[in-house]
């Protein structure tokens, strides 16, 4: 059976670049915003994103 991985179709929901983890948060590489983790599960809402230091 194939293992199925969610960072492979997961995307930033504001400019849909790609996402990375960085220090227990999920960071978009494209428009440089972090995305929480609570619980272990993303809150990928934008309302609830920080801009990173170079955003």
């Amino acid at each position: 059976m194939k293992t199925f991985d969610p960072a492979e179709i997961l995307a930033c929901p504001r400019c849909k670049g790609e996402l990375t983890e960085s220090d227990g948060e999920i960071v978009c590489l494209g428009c440089r915003l972090a995305f929480p983790v609570r619980d272990g599960i993303p809150v990928l809402l934008v309302e609830e994103a920080r801009p990173t230091e170079s955003s």
